[in-house]
């Protein structure tokens, strides 16, 4: 059974159930250019439109080379884009966001839509182009090298609710949200056509499954009430999916959404998601048994690996405890798809990768 039919099994797409539960993982820059080294490989990065993004979609031959099971790809910046310096290393992205690299990520220091107050502002705030040129050169150069035996996943993370407020500040957007301003629909309705191009694009150019997501939890609660989710961004959600099940019928919707987001489980199923992602442990809502039990055969998982405590400080037999758990209660009858419940940061030892690794393949 080679990567693709592991995955496919797993999420119901190919008969039978696969011979271990499927493995997918991301690598910080700091440990791809460590494997990078030690496989001899060249650092390919893949830069998206939104920096943080990159790490998901980099590196796709070093990570199978590794073990991965899946290719990830997604939309990057357009050809003709070249960041602007504002100050030192801090320089502009497509959406005018000003970006300073940090030790792990590149974070967004001063949001292009501050100070904005009027559908008119709104309006006027020049979006970029989903399908400018370039935008998908790398995605298929990858769907068209891994395509025949991994499984291939489109990247459309920071869909809705979060690249919006990346483009006002989450405080501003929060409270104006909250206080019914006119303009958040005018900005989400913005950031609904770029997601949405870019995914069509993604799947007429051959993934198996599109990524869909956004931060909507804390680690005690999901960020807005699910009432106001269920008003402001299930519908825009709702219909991304229609349209890209207009394209292929048998595509399948992954949702990301770090933190205590169970609240939404149910939703997430009637909306036709088929996979949810990262089950991010240690937070209310998401015991592997108690997931297992009420949602089980209704969607499937992908993640459930600690990453806050565990890979930076377990030893093997503990992370070993844990993966054959996992594989246990969540890939009891297939439906899982194993992961660290998040990029693999610098505070995770490269030989702790390889352990995980290793015990991926023994499950």
């Amino acid at each position: 059974m080679n990567s693709r039919e592991r995955v496919l099994s797993a999420f119901g797409k190919r008969a039978g159930k696969p011979d271990r539960p499927p493995f997918q993982f991301d690598l910080c820059r700091s440990l791809i250019e460590h494997f990078a080294k030690k496989l001899g490989m060249k650092s390919d990065y893949t830069i998206s439109y939104y920096e943080d993004l990159s790490y998901r979609i980099s590196a796709n031959d070093i990570r199978t080379a590794l073990g991965s099971d899946c290719v990830v790809v997604g939309g990057q910046t357009a050809r003709d884009f070249t960041p602007q310096t504002v100050k030192d290393d801090i320089t502009t992205n497509e959406f005018g966001m000003h970006m300073k690299p940090t030790s792990l990520y590149v974070e967004v220091v001063k949001c292009p839509l501050e100070t904005v107050e009027s559908v008119a502002d709104a309006e006027a705030f020049p979006f970029p182009d989903p399908y400018a040129p370039g935008r998908m050169e790398k995605a298929k150069r990858d769907i068209d090298r891994f395509g025949k035996d991994y499984f291939i996943i489109g990247d459309c993370e920071l869909s809705l609710f979060e690249l919006a407020w990346h483009l006002t500040g989450l405080e501003k957007y929060m409270i104006d949200m909250a206080s019914g301003e006119e303009w958040i629909e005018t900005i989400n309705d913005k950031v609904e056509y770029f997601t949405t191009g870019i995914a069509e694009q993604l799947v007429r150019a051959g993934v198996d499954a599109i990524w869909l997501g956004e931060d909507l939890g804390s680690q005690v609660s999901t960020l807005i009430s699910p009432d106001m989710w269920r008003e402001m961004f299930r519908p825009r959600h709702e219909r991304i999916i229609g349209k890209l099940r207009a394209i292929n019928p048998e595509i399948l919707i992954i949702m990301h959404s770090d933190g205590a987001v169970a609240p939404l489980l149910d939703d997430f199923i009637e909306m036709g998601i088929n996979v949810y992602n990262p089950v991010q442990p240690n937070v209310p809502g998401s015991d592997p048994a108690e997931l297992a039990a009420k949602y089980g055969g209704r969607i499937s998982f992908f993640g459930g690996i600690d990453q806050q405590q565990l890979l930076p400080k377990g030893n093997a037999a503990e992370i070993e405890k844990e993966m054959r758990s996992r594989a246990a209660i969540l890939g009891k009858n297939g439906g899982y798809l194993m992961a660290p419940a998040h990029i693999i940061q610098a505070d995770v030892a490269p030989e702790t990768v390889e352990t995980m690794l290793s015990i991926a393949k023994t499950l």
